[in-house]
This record gives structure tokens, C-alpha cells and sequence, in this order.
């Protein structure tokens, strides 16, 4: 039987390399991209808001946040951003101004409509949230958190370091 021939195994039944199963940057990619499938799955009706909720947050604890730093903080290229702020901007969560001192610099903020719905996500966030760690404890959730903080602050040092 050729390869192509060949009956293609169950999800279960894949064999994980060692390398992978044992990966915590593949790990953390892998339950990256199942929450976010899970996530965008349950949510409808907020646009492209869903992904990009975090940075939505931020824009939102931070008011005018200037873009480059707002790429800085969730790890896009300023180049990147641009596409995705343009698209928040049309579906009207999102504005961008220009600053009287330096017409270079965009600053971010949500719009009225965009605060509004932003409110109304996070009840589904929360709900996410709820599903996703379902049988850990509050004491395992904040070891969780704790551990992800410090592979965070080694990769801010890892690029703070490259850059």
C-alpha cells in the first residue's frame, strides 16, 4: 500500500514525538490556538473584537496608548498592527489620532460604541474562562498564572535583550 493509500490514524491514536509532548512553547502554542478556535466558536456578533479582546483591554486600561508601544506589549511588529487597528477602527471599536507634538506617533484609543461592547465580551470571556479551567483549583489556576508570568518576563528579557 502506498503512503497515500494509507488510512490515515485517528486523532487519539497520533504518536506526540517526545520532543513536542515535552515542549512548553509548543505546548503553550497548541492550547493557544485550541482557546482561540473554542473562543471564536462561541462568540458571534463582535466582529474581529474576539481576537483581538486582550489588546483591547489594554488600549482600554490604557488610553492613548501610543501604537508602537501597544505592539510592544503584545509582541507584534509595528507593521502588523496596522492592518488590525485598521480593521477594529471600521468596525468602530477602535480610533486612531495623531499627536499635536509628533505626527508620527498614532495613539489608540476604543471608541464609545467600542468601550460599550467591549463591557458585553468579557461576559463571554469569562465564560471561556470558566470552561477552560474547569477542574483546577484557585490555587492551581494562580500556580498557572505564575508560572506563564515567568516564561513571559524570559521572553520580554529575550527580546529586550535582541532588539
Amino acid at each position: 500500500m502506498s503512503p497515500a493509500e494509507e488510512v490515515m490514524r485517528d486523532v487519539a491514536d497520533v504518536v506526540m514525538p517526545d520532543l513536542l509532548s515535552g515542549s512548553i512553547p509548543y505546548q503553550i502554542r497548541l492550547l493557544q490556538i485550541a482557546s482561540y478556535k473554542s473562543f471564536e466558536q462561541r462568540v458571534t456578533g463582535y466582529g474581529s473584537a474576539p481576537r483581538y479582546f486582550g489588546m483591547l483591554k489594554i488600549v482600554e486600561a490604557n488610553p492613548g496608548i501610543p501604537q508602537a508601544r501597544l505592539a510592544e506589549a503584545i509582541y507584534l511588529d509595528r507593521s502588523s498592527l496596522v492592518p488590525i487597528l485598521e480593521t477594529l477602527t471600521r468596525e468602530g471599536w477602535t480610533l486612531r489620532r495623531k499627536t499635536a507634538t509628533d505626527k508620527r506617533v498614532r495613539r489608540v484609543f476604543l471608541t464609545d460604541t467600542g468601550q460599550a461592547r467591549l463591557q458585553a465580551l468579557e461576559a463571554e470571556v469569562r465564560a471561556h474562562e470558566t470552561m477552560v479551567v474547569k477542574g483546577l483549583t484557585a490555587a492551581d489556576k494562580s500556580t498557572l498564572l505564575g508560572l506563564l508570568a515567568r516564561v513571559d518576563a524570559n521572553l520580554r528579557d529575550y527580546f529586550g535583550e535582541t532588539a
